[in-house]
């Protein structure tokens, strides 16, 4: 793993809504910490309602997680475009975080209890 970016379970419960809809809640989130960013939290696919979320031809790419793919959500409210990110097939040990989902914390809420 890179040496500046860590990987733990999340503590506690995490619900992500967006729009005033609620797209999933988890006991299963990662934490991810790199260098000085704010942490990130990764939730897994699974547990959000995909229904939600289509695929858009964004995409992006970090030399330690990296091809990143984008979503949109579809909310009550609207569409929040690009709100969300995947590295779907991530490279060398940052391979937890496969099968994830990140959520930029503009767009959407993130609820930790």
């Amino acid at each position: 793993m890179a040496d500046h970016i860590k990987i733990t379970p999340a503590a506690g419960s995490v619900t992500v809504a967006a729009g005033g809809t609620t797209l999933g809640t988890t006991d299963r989130a990662l934490e991810l910490k790199e260098g000085s960013y704010p942490p990130v939290l990764y939730i897994p696919r699974a547990d959000i309602d995909m229904s939600k979320l289509e695929k858009t031809t964004r995409a992006s790419t970090c030399p330690w997680k990296g091809a990143a793919s984008y979503y949109s959500i579809h909310t009550d409210a609207g569409v929040l475009d690009n709100a969300v990110w995947s590295y779907e097939s991530p490279i060398g040990d940052m391979t937890a975080i496969a099968g994830h989902l990140a959520f930029y914390p503009n767009k959407v809420t993130l609820t930790l209890r």
